[in-house]
């Protein structure tokens, strides 16, 4: 992705955020603005019709990544009059269970970003806490501070952050990453946005021991559990995109695995689909090696209930998935 600058964008050497970008002059107060041709030359609904692919249900997620869209494209038609609304914080949190789509957001976030001019280039930097918390003294800022160099003209994303701060133990360096993000949160926030990712009742334990990071997050984003006919649907797409298709008789099988491994332990929404799909063509290629002779297009793409129904999830009532 090349780096262009634009509405919010600082530039300086070497592309670096110090000098103020040559402004044009203010348009008169009677001049007009074809939002829609400000639109279309954002290009932001290519990320936005992305994101409708990419990701089934969804839709409080994609209304709220609309909206901060819209907000931006507006920002940049008043910044046209002269009109200075101050460059709005982006830091965000999301929050939801595993395989919901966070990291697919988050990706689609820093292009669109990028696309208005609020960020320089557009990249997504994601961490977990071994990424940014050292283990003795002295090694975490230096950690911290690289992540935070690799992030900057990006989106800095940061799963599980949460175990960033763990207050039964004393010795642990984590604060340390946190007040440095905070510092760099609130005075470079326009060259980085961050974004905070877990599980909604350990943020909000997160936010309430860590009131300063809380007051820096604008957005708070819940990605909730798929539905099972959502599930269904992001099975299909997967296959789709790998060349295969359910066997009529599958269909009702597929269905059912679903529902059973919604109701084990670990369930991680669209990841689990996945890792169901990839085991159901292990099983599938298997199988056709054993059977061995001739094969045509059909028997290459279309799996059949033996396929799903070989898993742990029929087989074994308390076993691990498989």
């Amino acid at each position: 992705m090349t780096e262009r600058m634009g509405f919010g964008m600082r530039s300086g050497v070497n592309g670096s955020a110090e000098a103020e970008a040559p402004a044009d002059p203010p348009l008169p107060a009677d001049a007009r603005i074809d939002l829609a041709r400000e639109r279309a030359d954002s290009q932001v609904d290519e990320v936005l019709d992305a994101l409708d692919t990419e990701l089934v249900g969804l839709v409080p997620v994609k209304t709220r990544i609309r909206e901060i869209a819209a907000l931006l494209l507006v920002d940049r038609a008043r910044a046209r009059f002269g009109i200075d609304s101050g460059r709005p914080n982006l830091h965000m949190c999301f929050t939801g269970s595993p395989g919901t789509g966070k990291t697919t957001v988050a990706v689609r976030l820093a292009e669109l970003l990028h696309r208005l001019g609020y960020i320089r280039k557009g990249h997504l930097v994601s961490v977990t806490r071994d990424d940014l918390v050292g283990q003795y003294v002295g090694h975490t800022a230096p950690k911290t501070k690289e992540v935070l160099k690799r992030a900057m003209g990006g989106v800095l994303f940061i799963d599980e952050a949460y175990y960033l701060y763990r207050a039964e133990n004393e010795r642990d360096y984590g604060q340390e990453a946190i007040e440095i993000l905070l510092q760099v949160m609130e005075n470079q926030r326009d060259d980085l946005v961050v974004v905070l990712a877990g599980y909604k009742d350990r943020m909000d334990s997160f936010f309430s021991s860590n009131p300063g990071m809380s007051s820096r997050i604008a957005h708070h984003i819940d990605f909730p559990d798929y539905t099972g006919e959502e599930l269904e649907a992001i099975g299909r797409l997967m296959l789709a995109r790998e060349g295969y298709a359910l066997a009529p008789e599958t269909e009702p099988v597929f269905h059912d695995y679903l529902e059973r491994r919604r109701a084990r332990p670990r369930f991680a929404n669209a990841r689990s689909v996945r890792n169901a799909i990839e085991r159901a063509r292990l099983r599938h290629a298997n199988r056709l090696i054993a059977e061995g002779g001739r094969v045509g297009r059909a028997e290459l793409t279309i799996l059949q209930p033996d396929d799903f129904l070989a898993s742990r999830v029929f087989t074994e009532k308390a076993a691990p998935p498989g």
